[in-house]
């Protein structure tokens, strides 16, 4: 059977290389004679895996020395928590910036631990634009800054690091980490759900600056203090481990690709394909503000919204899957990750385009 294009959010298209060589070791990684996912996470030959995955993310990322890389579980959600828990550090209230739905629900976790100021919000547009920085009210006092690097539902992405002073930046880059280079100095802390563009669903990645660990609210479980998992090469329990290893894969495969100005290159021109047709359609329509249109999600409504299901069903018979968009948004979206070959999104835009003549 013929692979399809996967235009799934997440969990998202994997690179057919990484799929191949995992299938290939399945049964016997490297003479071992067994399975990753039978391996102790305390052997020599897990520890090596997770070892090389960390060491290729640091090189891809140029993530300085001072930095601890966490592979956790809990997704991007536990970490809404987690990072309050952890960041507050004494401090009452932490900024908070409001560009749609991920966005909102790390602002509802974090008011359970402390004060949110929201410094900026675009939900007076419908979450279709990141706010400049210029509009920002920022407290010099907070505990940190958060936002949302790209917005999976609403296909906003920023496009430039706000500047936040002494006051720790954190991010979630759940959705579009490794898709581009990205100066790791500027942040407190990045966090990112390995779905989309790292590997399966079940590891998190947490970058976080090591003077910001160790002063958590009092009376933290255990497994919520990120000193836990710094102090034990995030080994206090069993890891994600086969997560942790497909993971390391596609680093490897990003490196064999030409690292991350490559990879910017390639989603740079993948999306430019979609929203050049996307900007001459009568027929189609992208509702996000051109300067801050995500390269990694593209949502896209048809003129009749009537036609929806029929618009799916030819995509779907064409080898193109997951083009609906969320229950949240309605309409379309194609979500084009590291993964998806430009191969995929001309399939698309020729689709698009026979679709239009047919019913525009």
């Amino acid at each position: 059977m013929a692979r399809v294009f996967n235009f799934s959010a997440g969990p998202a298209t994997l690179p057919e290389a990484v799929l191949k060589q995992a299938a290939e070791e399945m049964l016997d990684w490297h003479g071992s004679g067994q399975s990753v996912m039978e391996m102790s996470h305390r052997g020599k030959e897990f520890m090596s895996i997770a070892a090389q995955a960390e060491a290729d993310l640091r090189e891809l990322m140029a993530i300085p020395a001072n930095y601890k890389v966490l592979l956790l579980q809990g997704g991007a959600s536990l970490q809404f928590a987690m990072i309050p828990i952890n960041l507050l550090r004494g401090k009452a209230s932490a900024d908070y910036v409001h560009t749609g739905e991920w966005a909102k629900k790390a602002i509802k976790e974090a008011k359970q631990y402390g004060q949110v100021n929201v410094a900026a919000s675009s939900e007076d547009k419908s979450f279709t634009y990141a706010p400049a920085q210029e509009t920002w009210k920022l407290d010099k006092d907070a505990a940190y800054v958060h936002y949302t690097a790209n917005e999976t539902i609403g296909g906003v992405e920023f496009h430039w690091v706000p500047q936040t002073g002494d006051v720790p930046l954190v991010c979630d880059m759940s959705s579009n980490i490794l898709s581009r280079p990205v100066d790791v100095s500027k942040y407190g802390l990045i966090y990112a759900g390995a779905q989309k563009n790292i590997g399966p669903a079940g590891l998190t990645i947490v970058i976080v600056r090591e003077d910001l660990i160790g002063q958590v609210l009092p009376k933290t479980p255990v497994m919520l203090d990120y000193k836990t998992h710094a102090e034990n090469e995030s080994m206090y329990n069993t890891p994600p481990t086969y997560g942790i290893y497909i993971a390391g894969l596609v680093f490897e495969w990003l490196k064999q690709q030409g690292g991350l100005a490559a990879m910017e290159k390639h989603n740079r021109d993948k999306a430019a394909l979609l929203y050049a047709f996307l900007d001459q359609s009568r027929f189609f329509v992208s509702p996000v503000a051109k300067a801050d249109r995500s390269l990694m999600n593209v949502p896209f409504t048809l003129k009749k919204a009537e036609l929806d299901e029929e618009f799916l069903k030819g995509a779907k018979s064409r080898g193109m899957i997951q083009l609906k968009g969320h229950r949240s948004v309605g309409g379309m979206r194609a979500s084009i990750y590291n993964a998806m070959p430009v191969e995929g999104v001309r399939a698309l835009v020729d689709y698009m385009k026979e679709f239009e003549a047919k019913h525009g």
